[in-house]
């Protein structure tokens, strides 16, 4: 929680004027990441520029640090309690829980078992059906032998970002992360956890239940979104393991989740969270424009 207090302090003092104005939710927007995913590390923003945009016009941001690799149940139990320090700070009722890819999970197992501190959920480029990518690095590190060193370099990877995102030790486990990718273990999770899921192939799941609203958007875009980005490339190959259009690592329909504001955007994995650094297709909606109007959104209809 280290950087969402200094996003906070951020807010307190220069969103007294802007309160009426274009992102000033009613209750505070909550961001939470993926798999792999940190705050910051040094200067490097997991959200690059998305809570300084969000800020600008009235909205109160704040992000959150969960395992890098672990369960969505474990991940959903480390945000509750974040949720709760958010509420205590500001005195709101609820939150605003807005997730990229694994984060959606995260965020859903929250609104599950805390539903009152919820008022929705957004999920970007989420595997709520799991991704073809996670099952063939499940079933490749079953059958290889270099299973168990890959295993040990994931771990040992996650235990890298825990560090340089400020150390908290937090618990992780490569393989209870691994699984949270596969189709299998995203059906699991659902029969658990059903709120806002699809119930037909490519389709939208309830808008509301529960008193919770529910919303996702996605990019499935077939070619590299900015020469100038690495990842683009490297997102560019893994392409090849879908049989529908993706970003990359998640399949457009199995992005679908409650009311899906679109599908399509000219994105891949990493663009929807601005990164890296801001290399996202030219010619396609501005990431941070994207979070703006989503808040927007959430303002308009009182939440």
């Amino acid at each position: 929680m280290k950087q969402a207090l200094s996003l906070l302090i951020c807010v307190v003092i220069g969103s007294t004027s802007l309160a009426e104005e274009y992102t000033a939710t009613r209750y505070p927007l909550v961001l939470v990441h993926t798999f792999m995913g940190f705050d910051d590390i040094g200067t490097i923003e997991y959200w690059y520029g998305i809570p300084l945009a969000l800020q600008q016009d009235g909205a109160q941001v704040f992000t959150t640090r969960v395992s890098a690799v672990n369960s969505s149940e474990l991940r959903g139990e480390q945000l509750l309690k974040q949720v709760e320090e958010v509420l205590a700070i500001t005195g709101a009722e609820k939150v605003n829980l807005i997730a990229h890819s694994l984060g959606g999970q995260t965020a859903r197992y929250v609104a599950a078992v805390a539903p009152e501190m919820v008022a929705s959920v957004t999920s970007i480029g989420s595997p709520v059906m799991g991704t073809p990518a996670g099952d063939f690095v499940s079933q490749s590190l079953d059958i290889s032998y270099l299973g168990p060193l890959v295993k040990n370099i994931l771990q040992g990877l996650a235990l890298a970002v825990d560090w340089a995102d400020g150390g908290e030790r937090l618990p992780q486990d490569a393989m209870a992360g691994i699984d949270t990718l596969t189709t299998v273990g995203n059906m699991m999770f659902n029969e658990k956890y059903p709120d806002g899921v699809p119930t037909s192939h490519c389709g939208e799941g309830d808008y509301q239940k529960n008193g919770i609203h529910y919303f996702s958007w996605a990019g499935s875009y077939e070619r590299i979104t900015n020469f100038f980005d690495p990842s683009s490339y490297a997102l560019a190959l893994t392409k090849i393991f879908f049989n529908e259009p993706s970003n990359g690592l998640i399949g457009r329909c199995s992005s679908h989740f409650g009311q899906v504001i679109r599908d399509d955007y000219a994105m891949d994995h990493l663009d929807e969270v601005n990164q890296l650094f801001g290399l996202t297709h030219p010619y396609s909606a501005n990431p941070k424009s994207l979070y703006r109007q989503h808040a927007n959104r959430l303002r308009n209809l009182g939440l």
